[in-house]
């Protein structure tokens, strides 16, 4: 079993997921064991803080060894293709912690026949997603499903793995971005496919948005993206997080996944004010990959 896109995984399994993140937070004892002797494989083609830090923690508390490979010493599909690397991986490693540039180079790894996680790519970032369903869920512990969330900014990769998130647990979600910025069509076509009853709405005039509980916000321009900077922020700085907007809003809790832009697309008073849960995501993103890990895991030894 892999975990490619959160569509890799279904809605019960998701709430088991974060059942699980939540018990090893409280109990970080918990699974020590779990993955003794083994050994995952962490090839990361982008750099990396709360990804590398968080999963290599993650592994050694679980038990296993984290190996990490950087694009430089690896060279995915210039030294040898993909495939040949994730076969050659599979004889020494139990599992492969992918961050690449491209969703195909994710699926091509999965050629060697042990796990994948996907620890980025350019069209999903299912493990912040499940650090931010974490985060909400413990905010809001009595039902996460009257909070109205607002997710403001490019509609990318954290945007598109959230929205998949939020129509698996049923959660009120209002996405709001500058026209022609939103996710991608085909990303779109099949969220609707898989969750046709979900409660995502899709806008871009972030003034017509009378409350959010939660206002969750990401960079205006994604790592490795070549637009020229002056011009996004011309576009996007009507949509920019800010005190104003907390206040009319309502709001009592700002996300971000880091890292931010400070100023740009949220500002110093609101990411360092008393409703901001940015550590809280970050903290949140080690126990959901050891529970994503540990699950993955238990799931293929039964398959």
């Amino acid at each position: 079993m892999h975990l490619l896109s959160l569509f890799d995984l279904t809605a019960e399994q998701i709430r088991h997921v974060l059942t699980l993140a939540g018990y090893m937070k409280a109990h970080p004892a918990s699974f020590q064991y779990s993955l003794k002797s083994k050994s995952i494989a962490m090839l990361f083609e982008k750099p990396s803080l709360r990804t590398r830090v968080s999963f290599e923690v993650g592994i050694n508390q679980l038990g296993a060894q984290p190996l990490y490979l950087d694009a430089q010493m690896v060279q995915p599909g210039q030294r040898e293709s993909v495939e040949d690397i994730a076969r050659n991986l599979a004889c020494w490693t139990h599992g492969i912690v992918a961050r690449v540039f491209k969703h195909e180079t994710l699926h091509a790894l999965t050629a060697a026949n042990i796990p994948v996680i996907n620890a980025l790519c350019d069209q999903h970032h299912p493990c912040q997603s499940l650090a931010d369903l974490l985060t909400i869920q413990e905010r809001y512990p009595i039902d996460m499903k009257v909070v109205d969330i607002l997710y403001v900014g490019e509609g990318n990769n954290v945007c598109q793995s959230f929205m998949v998130g939020a129509a698996a647990l049923d959660l009120k979600l209002t996405v709001i971005c500058p026209q022609g910025f939103g996710p991608n069509a085909e990303f779109m076509t099949e969220l609707n496919q898989r969750y046709p009853q979900h409660k995502i709405q899709l806008g871009t005039d972030l003034n017509a948005v009378p409350h959010a509980d939660v206002i969750y916000t990401d960079t205006w321009l994604s790592m490795g993206d070549s637009r020229d900077y002056t011009e996004t922020k011309r576009i996007f700085s009507p949509y920019q997080v800010n005190q104003d907007l907390v206040q009319r809003l309502q709001a009592t809790t700002v996300m971000h996944c880091l890292p931010a832009h400070r100023n740009d697309e949220i500002t110093d008073e609101v990411m360092d004010g008393p409703i901001s849960a940015v550590l809280q995501q970050a903290e949140n993103r080690l126990y959901v990959q050891k529970a994503v890990i540990h699950h993955l895991f238990e799931e293929s030894s039964h398959s």
